[in-house]
């Protein structure tokens, strides 16, 4: 037994020519949402410290770095990790987005790449910017998986449970629903989790602790979820039974320590 998919026009908005498709208004939900949440915490913090940095133009002037990050980085790391041989052999492929396709971990690399450039030219201290945004990029995570849901995309495993889905793509087999599976664990939980966090003087005082935490926990909801996912056809396992996803989630756990160590050493260097 299981559920049919919802029968969801991807297209959200229709206005003459022009549709605005579910996936976009997520990611338009998720730069808004972040922006604003971010602007909520500087505002915060400059109430206890007037000289705090990055101030609310800092997060302004940011958003479009972070924008071309996560668009760029997501496409570049989709041809990278996920078709290279493809896009290889038609390289104007790769300029074709409206086809989709887009890496969560390329998007990570760009933003972390931008993050750091930006933090060095404004004079920001790095772990402060980096803390802001993990908090936030859950928010469009959430909304990312429940447009992945709509449009019927990376779907899960076949599986008997009560609550599986047939995805047309999959072709009509129960599944997993592994996309509401990660919207509930890398968005919703690690949303509320990173925000508790936040909320906490002693770690907002050291910060790229909620870098770290970032890093980690994502990593691990990412590695758990993938076990119930449906790997890229064009993939399959990679090594010892684990996705390409799984695996890159490895160097996100040990950068996440990485993190830990440096915040530490910041604080300590400070405190003296």
């Amino acid at each position: 037994m299981s559920i049919p998919l919802p029968n969801v026009d991807p297209v959200a908005i229709a206005l003459g020519p022009v549709s605005i498709h579910w996936y976009a208004l997520a990611y338009l939900t998720g730069f808004l949402g972040g922006w604003a949440l971010a602007r909520y915490f500087v505002a915060m913090n400059l109430k206890q410290n007037s000289l705090y940095r990055p101030h609310k133009e800092d997060i302004d002037d940011f958003m479009t770095w972070a924008i071309l990050a996560i668009l760029l980085g997501g496409r570049i790391g989709y041809v990278l990790f996920y078709n290279l041989p493809m896009y290889m052999h038609e390289p104007l492929e790769a300029l074709k987005l409206w086809r989709g396709g887009m890496a969560w971990h390329g998007a990570l690399i760009g933003v972390i790449i931008s993050t750091v450039t930006f933090a060095w030219l404004k004079k920001i201290p790095l772990f402060r910017l980096s803390d802001l945004f993990a908090v936030c990029a859950p928010i469009g995570f959430f909304f990312g998986r429940i447009a992945n849901f709509i449009n019927g995309e990376l779907y899960g495993r076949v599986t008997n449970v009560a609550w599986a889905v047939e995805f047309p793509r999959g072709g009509y087999e129960p599944r997993h629903p592994s996309q509401i599976y990660q919207a509930l664990t890398e968005g919703l939980l690690l949303f509320i989790i990173l925000m508790v966090a936040m909320h906490i003087k002693w770690v907002r005082d050291r910060a790229g602790i909620v870098s770290g935490l970032f890093l980690i926990l994502y990593a691990l909801f990412r590695f758990a979820i993938e076990f119930f996912r449906e790997p890229d056809a064009q993939l399959g396992f990679i090594a010892a039974g684990l996705s390409m996803g799984q695996l890159l989630c490895l160097p996100m756990i040990v950068g996440g320590l990485l993190v830990f160590y440096l915040s530490n050493r910041v604080y300590k260097l400070h405190a003296k």
